[in-house]
């Protein structure tokens, strides 16, 4: 609008200036009064046309450069609001890191804290499973010694008869 407005001014000008060398022209050529009147008239009528063009491409200007200085405005407080925005994403991408480097750490703990549980329990059945052969290994001794226990008690109470047996024949 604003180029639209110096464009129209400029003709306008240009108009003006023709206008008035060919007023002048005349003038020097004896115009006739009631044609110079008319000659004026027109002058002045462009003179008004030229100061009107000028007021409102001044106008125009200085209405552009009000609404150039509230965008800037808004350009500015939105770059702002997008500044402050990525401040506060980059302060919560910081804390998620954190958070999952902790729980990374508890992680790894845990995991070494299974391992070490597996190894235990890996010994504890190698124990129970020395402990399984042993205790049967005791239990078919025991067993063993019942027999042989029983066996005694059997030749016992075999020698209990046959003493009984040999006491009376040899007390007659």
């Amino acid at each position: 609008q604003l180029l639209e407005a110096k464009a129209s001014l400029s003709l306008a000008q240009a108009q003006h200036t023709v206008q008035l060398q060919q007023a002048k022209a005349q003038i020097n050529n004896m115009v006739p009064k009631k044609q110079f009147e008319q000659l004026q008239n027109t002058l002045r009528e462009e003179q008004c046309k030229t100061q009107q063009l000028q007021e409102s491409l001044q106008q125009q200007a200085e209405q552009t450069c009000r609404q150039l200085v509230r965008v800037q405005e808004e350009h500015e407080q939105l770059l702002q609001a997008a500044v402050e925005q990525a401040e506060g994403l980059e302060q919560s991408l910081r804390n998620a890191e954190a958070v999952l480097a902790e729980k990374a750490a508890q992680l790894r703990d845990g995991q070494a804290q299974l391992s070490r549980n597996k190894l235990v329990i890996e010994e504890l059945r190698g124990e129970n499973r020395r402990l399984a052969m042993a205790l049967e290994a005791a239990e078919l001794k025991q067993k063993s010694m019942e027999e042989k226990n029983q066996l005694l008690e059997e030749q016992a109470s075999a020698l209990k008869q046959l003493i009984g047996k040999i006491t009376p024949a040899s007390l007659s």
